[in-house]
């Protein structure tokens, strides 16, 4: 199986080290580095039907980069989208949803489709409108997220809230539902005053058993930021 490390503490590469014969995909423009043993391609992974999903619902790239060791064993470098660290995560027994633009490459056994969610997680999650892409099969993922990476271990009766726009992956086995953050008497729309005067909108719970993966940095305020030119100083 390839060998995926993460070097570097700032804006960090992904390193893979490929023997003859195994390959990866990942998103265009990802490979910094590789090899003169490995071979790039340019491909519609899951063919068109699936690259068109991917493109037009989650924004990812209609083309993926194939990265096979064809002549040999090889290394390469990936860099992610996002400016932020990258977290590795294993596929086997388990799949994982992933957020828009958080997807950096996996092995080839792992399939990327593109399934739906429920109306409430598409207006208020967050987390990829009405469809989502799902990694499952075998072998690695890797994501990454704005900023420095926590991955959270979630346990039935230990349920966690996170706030929308800091989740980037989670265990397709866990249950989320779209909550706000706040939880005073008064009703809903207390609630909802209480939530957007404290500064905390839409929040997600998750129940169950699984591991979710967090970012530092609030996606929608860094995308926000970009836009207008500021610095990045919070």
């Amino acid at each position: 199986m390839a060998e995926f490390t993460v070097t570097g503490e700032v804006d960090p590469f992904l390193h893979v080290s490929l023997r003859r014969g195994e390959k990866i995909y990942c998103e265009s423009n990802a490979m910094v580095m590789m090899e003169s043993g490995l071979e790039l391609k340019g491909k519609m992974t899951g063919g068109i039907a699936s690259a068109l999903m991917r493109r037009f619902a989650n924004g990812e790239s209609f083309f993926q980069q194939h990265i096979e060791a064809t002549h040999g064993d090889g290394d390469c470098l990936l860099s992610p989208t996002l400016p932020g660290a990258i977290q590795v995560l294993e596929v086997s027994n388990v799949s994982y949803k992933i957020t828009d633009g958080a997807f950096v490459a996996a092995e080839s056994g792992v399939n990327l489709n593109v399934i739906s969610q429920n109306m409430g997680s598409a207006i208020f999650g967050q987390t990829g409108g009405f469809f989502i892409c799902e990694a499952s099969g075998q072998g690695k993922l890797a994501v990454s997220g704005f900023g420095s990476s926590f991955v959270l271990d979630v346990e039935p009766g230990k349920d966690i809230v996170i706030d929308n726009s800091h989740v980037v992956a989670w265990d397709s086995a866990l249950h989320h539902e779209i909550s706000v953050a706040t939880q005073q008497s008064g009703g809903l729309l207390g609630q909802l005053v209480n939530s957007v005067t404290s500064g905390e909108g839409m929040v997600l719970k998750f129940s169950g058993r699984g591991k979710v993966v967090i970012c530092s940095r609030n996606r929608e305020t860094f995308i926000s930021w970009l836009m207008k030119g500021l610095p990045l100083n919070n």
